[in-house]
């Protein structure tokens, strides 16, 4: 738990925190939010602040604007951490709060991280919020729906932080150039390109920019009249790999499967490949991509090309074998196969309707003739009569119906055209005509 006075500043501090935007004027993005007549700012304005939640990836000034929030309606900003604190600690500070109400102070608590509260954690709030005693602000890179209980999430407006653009995240580095609390005291040569260079390796990510920054600029060269010189050279040392915004166990990795899956289904080799790379190179397990491409190869392309899910198992095998980063390629392989083979949903269709039958309709015993009989009395109970052996005909089919009595003449799967699957359509077809013809002989 942290209560302390706004925007400290020390040039011992790191540079993201030394540049922390002070007011609105200063905070950059977020214009569908904090934009002229847009409702967040009327409600600073206004200083008509309730509950919220901000919801949004690392760096885009969630805790930032918490902070403002608290500066422009006069409110104590106490900033707690739900890393650290637990009922205890929560029941302590809800108290001061309501304390404080009675002297006329408001009180803006600020709840980093909301989603790692449990529901016990997050329910302790909830008697405050409701009457007023403070005016929780969380933060979370998770999705709220998920994440936080509803009946906390019900008592709190929602709103949806984006990731920063480059001209964004430029302004930043640019302000922090020039800025006294950055390197405004010091004189810093850099190309704009490079600094475009450092705005688009951050990711939307302004913490990240600015950190760079600092590390570069710190570690550049400085000439006898005591200019900083900073070259494309010195930026590349500095930066490692970029860390990818992806959670393995967030909303980020079923959004980028997700993109794989519909790239894939969409015929986007290209697109498939990136989302694959943006996956890896993020550290995701390559063997659940592989099992995705399985699920893929026959969920999406079925019988239209029978080779797809040989594919797919084949790849999975060799990225058991070999393992990252070397099985990058056989991904890359599957997926660019999975894209461009032809497109067919008709066997998940197929189950999916068969399905809906199997849960909904009367659980009707299995048809006498299409019963084993391997003893006497199933035998004697007609198990097994009227059983027609189809290798017994010359065409090798029969009459024989093998579904239950109430859904006999239901269709399930309905092959299309696309790629080999033409060919089953036309057996099918074949299959259906001779039945029809032969059944009443």
């Amino acid at each position: 738990m942290e209560q302390a006075s706004l925007f400290d500043e020390s040039k011992y501090e790191p540079l993201a925190y030394r540049m922390r935007p002070r007011n609105l004027s200063e905070f950059v993005g977020q214009e569908h939010l904090i934009g002229n007549g847009k409702i967040l700012k009327k409600m600073i304005e206004s200083d008509n602040v309730s509950s919220m939640i901000f919801w949004g990836p690392p760096g885009v000034g969630k805790t930032t604007l918490a902070r403002i929030i608290a500066h422009e309606t006069k409110s104590d900003f106490i900033n707690f951490s739900a890393v650290t604190s637990g009922i205890k600690e929560i029941k302590k500070v809800m108290e001061d709060a309501d304390n404080n109400k009675r002297l006329g102070i408001k009180t803006i608590l600020f709840v980093d991280e909301i989603h790692r509260f449990n529901k016990a954690q997050q329910d302790a709030f909830l008697p405050f919020v409701e009457k007023g005693a403070i005016v929780l602000i969380g933060a979370t890179t998770e999705n709220p729906s998920f994440e936080i209980n509803n009946a906390l999430l019900s008592r709190c407006r929602t709103f949806v932080l984006k990731e920063l653009s480059v001209e964004n995240i430029l302004t930043l580095l640019k302000r922090a150039i020039t800025d006294k609390r950055g390197f405004g005291k010091s004189k810093v040569e850099i190309a704009e390109d490079d600094l475009k260079f450092i705005a688009t390796f951050a990711s939307g990510d302004a913490r990240s920019a600015l950190t760079t920054l600092d590390m570069i600029i710190t570690n550049s060269d400085i000439d006898k009249e005591g200019v900083i010189h900073v070259t494309r050279e010195n930026i590349e040392e500095c930066l490692t790999k970029k860390t990818l915004l992806y959670d393995k166990d967030g909303e980020e990795h079923y959004n980028i499967i997700s993109a794989l899956h519909k790239s894939m289904r969409n015929s986007d080799p290209d697109a498939a490949v990136y989302w694959l790379a943006r996956m890896l190179e993020a550290g995701e397990e390559p063997l659940y991509i592989a099992r995705r491409i399985v699920r893929f190869a026959s969920e999406d392309i079925g019988l239209a090309d029978t080779n797809a899910l040989n594919v797919a198992v084949n790849v999975y095998q060799a990225c058991h074998f070999i393992g990252m980063p070397e099985c990058n390629v056989h991904l890359t392989e599957a997926v660019i196969y999975m894209s461009i083979a032809p497109k067919s949903n008709a066997c998940d269709v197929a189950y999916m309707n068969a399905c809906r039958d199997a849960l909904n309709t009367i659980a009707e015993p299995v048809p006498l003739q299409i019963r084993n009989a391997p003893t006497k009395l199933m035998q004697n109970l007609n198990y097994g009569k009227g059983y027609k052996y189809a290798h017994d005909y010359e065409d090798k089919l029969t009459t024989m119906d093998c579904l239950p009595p109430s859904l006999i003449g239901k269709t399930y799967y309905q092959p299309t055209t696309q790629g080999n699957e033409i060919k089953f359509k036309q057996r099918l077809e074949q299959i259906k005509e001779w039945k029809k013809n032969h059944k009443n002989t």
